[in-house]
């Protein structure tokens, strides 16, 4: 745009182009300035989080355990004397009775020192006798006074000594032909047997672990409890024996030991379950299940385990929620089920509602939207 000429040459346009500019400075300052502190209308955004009201689940907390069928008495039958099998007699699951003989172990070597004890009986019954002759002899010496009573004494005392020495002689007969009849293997009681650890040719020791005979009588199911669960296996009020092998037999069983320490592999503690009045299809060796169930114990709370939330070591816990607001309470879970939940011990009722979806978006105090079914 072209200025007139007078005012081109005027020598003012120094300061009118100076106030023009300063002019627009301005203006353009005041249309910032007002944009920068103009009030901004914020929107509180509220998050809609899927919920779900605590219900009971329905059925009584319980347990079941997997066992096997054992026999009450177990005899662990061995030797008595070290020697040789050269007997076998029996098979695993052989039925014996009392007396029957299971092995034997070679009786050469008991049967010769039994024959030398035979000897010293002999020998000792002959100086017996000889003792016995010299005092009746030296008895009508004494009462004719041909002999002193010091010497007749004597007499006497070799006579004593000749006894003793019968008897001693017959004692170690008796042990030794006792020791000849521990080289057979013999069944106490009647019963079944279980297991066989040695074989013909086999050298065993003393003591050593032979047989075991599981004696005719009572049935029981072993099982292996964890240590925290030992206490409420002890106020069990009812428990029932299954036998997967039959599916249509039941049992009512009543415990009857529980091991006081723990196994040392695998950390659990042995419990014998007596069953009563067993039938009669029941096999040793079969597996059975023992189911624990307590009749006072109040209905378990369970929640999706994607409700739980749980940021590293903390302390599990679940956003509860109160006036659409939440709130993270601690709560104690017991066991697992096969459908992802959680039992819930502690720190929840029946009736609360609780965030069961995106857990660990949530903060403390959030107001939400809900939404949701019950439990």
């Amino acid at each position: 745009m072209q200025l007139p000429s007078w005012l081109a040459n005027s020598p003012r346009k120094k300061l009118y182009f100076s106030l023009a500019a300063i002019a627009g400075l301005c203006l353009l300052g005041g249309v910032f300035w007002q944009g920068q502190h103009r009030p901004q209308t914020v929107l509180k955004e509220i998050p809609a989080v899927r919920t779900a009201v605590v219900g009971a689940a329905g059925v009584s907390q319980g347990y079941t355990y997997a066992g096997e069928v054992r026999g009450r008495y177990e005899s662990q039958l061995a030797f008595q004397v070290a020697g040789k099998i050269v007997q076998r007699n029996v098979q695993l699951g052989s039925t014996v009775n009392a007396g029957d003989i299971l092995l034997q172990i070679d009786a050469k070597d008991v049967a010769q020192t039994v024959n030398n004890y035979a000897a010293q009986v002999a020998s000792a019954q002959s100086q017996l006798q000889l003792a016995e002759s010299n005092l009746k002899r030296y008895q009508g010496l004494l009462a004719s006074g041909a002999i002193s009573q010091s010497q007749y004494d004597q007499y006497i005392n070799a006579y004593q000594v000749a006894v003793a020495g019968v008897q001693q002689a017959k004692a170690q007969y008796s042990q030794g032909s006792n020791q000849l009849d521990y080289t057979l293997l013999k069944a106490d009681k009647p019963g079944v047997v279980s297991g066989i650890s040695a074989e013909i040719g086999q050298v065993v020791s003393a003591g050593q672990v032979i047989v075991t005979v599981v004696q005719d009588g009572e049935r029981e199911v072993e099982i292996s409890v964890p240590e925290n669960r030992i206490e409420e296996l002890r106020k069990a009020e009812r428990i029932q024996v299954s036998f997967w092998a039959l599916p249509n037999v039941t049992a009512d069983g009543q415990i009857r030991e529980i091991s006081p320490m723990a196994d040392q592999t695998t950390r659990t503690f042995k419990v014998r379950i007596s069953i009563s009045s067993p039938p009669p299809e029941i096999k040793l060796g079969m597996t059975a299940a023992v189911s624990i169930a307590d009749s006072t114990a109040q209905s378990a709370i369970r929640i999706p385990i994607a409700a739980v939330y749980q940021a590293g070591t903390a302390t599990p816990a679940v956003w509860v929620v109160t006036d659409k607001t939440v709130t993270l309470r601690p709560i104690q879970i017991g066991n697992y089920g096969k459908d992802n939940t959680a039992q819930i011990v502690s720190g929840l009722h029946q009736g609360e509602r609780i965030v069961i979806a995106g857990v660990h978006k949530l903060t403390e105090g959030q107001q939400v939207t809900i939404g949701g079914d019950s439990l």
